[in-house]
């Protein structure tokens, strides 16, 4: 096995690994789903928008985005890390504005993600 292999197995391994840890902490995951809620869900969830729109901006968004490829609903995806929620939260993306530690910090992010974490391997 080549080096550049080994190093993308061991990564995705070890992404695998901290996203089950995420999901084993109940508390991070009670308070993500709380701030998820509060945060996340008035652009990124499920059903119709204050405008009318069969979805909300942020998952209708994503459906473009993706095209089927992956799932509009973040809670949907399994493949979301910490640092890759932390990177669109803190940097914004498309018309998604960014926000400020004061307005969401790095351990509600990461309570975030053990949320998503959590959901996204519940069977339907």
């Amino acid at each position: 096995m080549n080096k550049s292999i080994a190093r993308t197995f061991v990564t995705m391994v070890g992404l695998t690994v901290q996203s089950y840890a995420f999901a084993q902490d109940t508390d991070a995951v009670e308070r993500g789903r709380d701030k998820y809620e509060y945060m996340c869900v008035p652009c990124h969830g499920a059903g119709i928008g204050d405008d009318g729109r069969a979805m909300l901006p942020g998952t209708d968004a994503l459906r473009i985005k993706y095209r089927g490829a992956l799932p509009a609903l973040l809670t949907e995806r399994s493949d979301l890390t910490y640092e890759s929620i932390r990177t669109f939260v803190r940097q914004g993306v498309f018309s998604m504005p960014p926000f400020r530690p004061t307005e969401l910090t790095d351990d509600e992010i990461r309570d975030i993600a053990a949320y998503i974490a959590a959901v996204s391997r519940q069977p339907d």
